[in-house]
């Protein structure tokens, strides 16, 4: 059995607007295991983005654990999480985020180059992510000079230059069409069987979760609902959001 990449244990975290506390997530356990892609959907409010970020050591819970890599997050310095988010985890966001006077090449190499590491040391590197996202052609381009769905395989191969345990996405197709967003959710499969990272994505939609081995809902920030093994079919996970009124 796979090792348990990422632990959320009894995680809590609220808000405070003005007078009030506003409960994001309401004691969540969840375990991820190495390799797995992992949806997570549910209205908005329900705590989706929160926990994403949470589990990215993006931001710090009220209360309770998330265990990384095995590392527990809350017992780590500034500068232990920032590298265990620079080394562990990839970030793919809705938003590419890519840096418009840099290349294709160097949008992806940018972790890297951010950390002091000269880019011939990852050519070949490089130059696979190139080849899996199918941009080989469009290295030395810029965003402006690539469609949507272009940039965003970037911001995939990105994601994976530092070989991270772990890659947490954010709405990845929701800024592009139903084609290109499949390419996304076909692209991420793919990663995940050639690399042998571990996947969590937040979405809305049930086609992008469809593509996921486990499809977790969240309401009112906790766990409402879990399909697996083989029921993540775009019939099912329909069904549990009519049921759950996602």
């Amino acid at each position: 059995m796979n090792m348990a990449t990422l632990e959320v244990i009894q995680l809590i975290k609220q808000y405070r607007m003005g007078n009030l506390s506003v409960d994001a997530l309401q004691g969540v356990d969840l375990s991820i295991q190495a390799e797995e892609f992992v949806a997570i959907m549910g209205p908005s409010g329900s705590g989706k983005s929160t926990l994403l970020h949470l589990m990215g050591g993006l931001d710090a819970p009220t209360s309770g654990e998330v265990i990384l890599a095995g590392k527990p997050l809350s017992r780590l310095s500034d500068n232990e999480l920032t590298r265990i988010r620079r080394l562990k985890v990839g970030f793919v966001f809705q938003f590419y985020n890519l840096i418009p006077t840099l290349t294709a090449a160097e949008n992806i190499a940018l972790p890297m180059l951010i950390d002091g590491a000269p880019i011939g040391r990852y050519r070949e590197r490089l130059e696979e992510l190139l080849r899996l996202v199918g941009l080989s052609d469009r290295a030395q381009h810029k965003p402006d000079q690539l469609s949507g769905g272009q940039q965003q395989r970037v911001a995939i191969a990105r994601a994976f230059i530092n070989q991270p345990e772990i890659v947490l996405a954010d709405e990845p197709t929701g800024n592009l069409d139903t084609r290109s967003g499949s390419a996304i959710l076909e692209l991420l499969q793919r990663s995940r069987a050639e690399l042998g990272a571990t996947i969590v994505m937040v979405t809305h939609d049930p086609r992008a979760a469809s593509y996921a081995q486990r499809v977790i809902f969240l309401r009112d920030g906790k766990i409402a609902k879990t399909l697996g093994g083989g029921e993540t079919s775009l019939k099912n996970i329909m069904a549990v959001m009519e049921a759950l009124e996602v």
